[in-house]
């Protein structure tokens, strides 16, 4: 059977899917799946495309295009280097990267795809995207609308008959859509949006502040080079996402030019609520469209069963807010708001091949996880009003934090309790645990913020940071989420055990050198190595191989027991971490 691909031709990120075995994959190359949609001339002059090219824009941004979609069925000519080249040959360049990722994943040749649009692309738009997929060397099979594949996945999972709205806003583009899934049927009943809000917006509302901010500090405008913007432009977007899931992010930007002569450098500390204030207008517009939406399907918010999240910018936490206050339901992001599209362009391709039964398959937390504060509970005051940090059917694994305040002068501690639960007040919810964490005196209404971390195995991580100090407590909850009976876990060791081969012992893994097992490696290297983990799928060969190098010779002096080399390696690799970090 000839393969078909599904395509995500993202502002920001393109994924590729495909369905094998009864499920769809969004398929991943030593990597999460997620490709920038980013091309490049590298110093040889050869195309790039994805991560590489992305890290190249800052030193090189003249080499480098970004957020080619919004260009899609203009006229325009794109210039890379010395060359000029139509959005469809740029959109050619990550279909054709795509293409070959699935080439090496399936096994075989791929010369055909269905590739998703926004709801909003005019016809202009589309053209342009099938011929970019002619140029690849696609035969696009269908395109079909973004909120569409979102509706696709999403009914995989949840087969019942359903009235969805699809809130997708991504990186450049905007759509919102009313769907209708009645007996397998996915049926678009009003959709309408914006070809030019997203994510970038809301990163150059940031550089706008950074300019701002440096301006005020050297006392002139800085120099709007295109090495400083692109600079700017990776920080804004970095504070953009830490924001999502904490209330403060740190930009900071060493050597960015020079004025007076003398070096300038950038630090500020950007509040979520500062953010949110920026970008609040442009979040107004899209609510206005899910009016306009509601108004065009002639529904009012009630009829309304579920509202599904689509596209990275709709982490942004004030989303949510605003649709749980217009639907009053929360919003679904089950399915991962990046992939989800994918996911379903792979759904439809499946179809394509005449393949029945594909599925998605997804882990998620279903709980809430959360603390009690002073607040109120249905307007009345409450010593232990809930709020939920880490909400159920979120993607695990998760990270979430939140800013909590002291209510006395001198408070000496503050007592963090840890539920599970929906009910709005904590103690009708599961306590978890409690941790006493004792504060250095200070005026009221000093910070706390509370972070918590649930992995894939529900072991759910605590910390408290004391902003104004940087003291921490840490805390552990084993088996926050209870995977499986114990019928089901003797299950699933017989299954893995059945598909896993063991190799021989004096080997270890794929026949590669032994390797120390995590439980001998000291405590103290552990978030070390975690750190190391964290960053490699971001870096470059080069700096990855160090990287790696550095953890293994760790590790052969650890199991020597030359503690001395052990120690100084480990200096050098926290270095290495700090340096590719900034």
């Amino acid at each position: 059977m000839e393969p078909i691909i599904g395509i995500d031709l993202g502002t920001t990120n393109s994924e590729v899917a495909f369905a094998a075995d009864g499920r769809v994959t969004v398929i991943c190359d030593g990597d999460d799946g997620i490709v920038p949609s980013c091309v490049g001339l590298n110093d040889d002059g050869a195309v790039i495309v994805g991560v590489e090219a992305r890290n190249q824009a800052v030193a090189a941004p003249e080499r480098t295009v970004m957020s080619i979609k919004r260009r899609m069925g203009s006229d325009e000519q794109i210039a890379l280097g010395p060359h000029r080249f139509s959005p469809q040959e740029i959109s050619a360049f990550i279909l054709k990267a795509l293409r070959e990722r699935a080439e090496r994943h399936i096994g075989k040749p791929v010369t055909k795809a269905v590739i998703t649009v926004p709801a909003y692309f005019t016809d202009a738009q589309r053209q342009a995207t099938r011929e970019a997929g002619e140029i690849a060397g696609l035969e696009v099979v269908r395109i079909i609308n973004e909120p569409t594949a979102a509706a696709l996945a999403y009914e995989s999972h949840n087969p019942e008959d359903r009235c969805i709205l699809v809130y997708d806003l991504g990186g450049g583009t905007f759509d919102v859509s009313i769907v209708r899934i009645e007996d397998g049927v996915v049926e678009v009943l009003a959709s309408t949006g914006d070809n030019r809000l997203g994510g970038d917006d809301f990163d150059r509302r940031i550089v706008g502040h950074l300019l701002a901010h440096l301006a005020k500090e050297v006392g002139k405008n800085p120099p709007e080079t295109p090495q400083l913007l692109a600079r700017l432009k990776m920080a804004a977007e970095k504070a953009k996402i830490a924001l999502s899931t904490a209330p403060f992010a740190m930009v900071e930007e060493d050597y960015l030019y020079q004025s007076n002569g003398r070096d300038v450098h950038l630090r500020l500390e950007l509040a979520r609520e500062s953010f949110e204030a920026m970008i609040e207008p442009d979040l107004r517009r899209t609510m206005e469209a899910v009016n306009r939406a509601l108004k065009d399907a002639e529904m009012l918010p009630s009829a309304i069963d579920d509202i599904i999240l689509v596209g990275g910018s709709t982490r942004i936490p004030m989303i949510e807010r605003m649709l749980e206050e217009k639907f009053n339901k929360r919003p679904r992001s089950h399915i991962d708001p990046d992939l989800c599209v994918a996911m379903g362009a792979g759904i439809q391709a499946a179809r394509e091949m005449g393949l029945e039964g594909t599925g998605v398959l997804v882990d998620i937390t279903p709980y809430t996880f959360g603390t009690s504060a002073i607040g109120d509970i249905d307007g009345v005051p409450s010593a232990t009003m809930f709020v939920p940090i880490i909400r159920r059917n979120t993607k695990l694994p998760a990270t979430r934090s939140e800013v909590f305040y002291t209510v006395h002068d001198r408070q000496e501690a503050v007592d963090v309790r840890v539920y599970q639960g929906e009910h709005p007040d904590a103690e009708d919810n599961v306590l978890l645990g409690n941790y006493i964490f004792k504060l250095t005196p200070a005026p009221a209404g000093s910070e706390i913020v509370l972070q918590f971390d649930l992995d894939l195995n529900g072991i759910l991580k605590i910390r408290a940071l004391e902003k104004k100090t940087g003291k921490t407590i840490d805390a552990t909850i084993e088996n926050a989420i209870s995977r499986f009976s114990d019928d089901q876990l003797a299950e699933t060791r017989s299954r893995v055990a059945g598909l896993w081969s063991t190799p021989d012992d004096s080997t270890g893994p794929a026949g590669g050198a032994a390797e120390m097992p995590v439980e001998e490696i000291p405590e103290a290297y552990a978030p070390l190595f975690r750190r190391a983990e964290t960053l490699l799928a971001d870096l470059d060969e080069e700096d990855r191989d160090e990287i790696v190098n550095l953890v293994e010779d760790i590790r052969e002096a650890l199991r020597e027991n030359r503690t001395a080399d052990a120690e100084a390696l480990r200096s050098e690799l926290d270095d290495a971490l700090f340096y590719l970090e900034g």
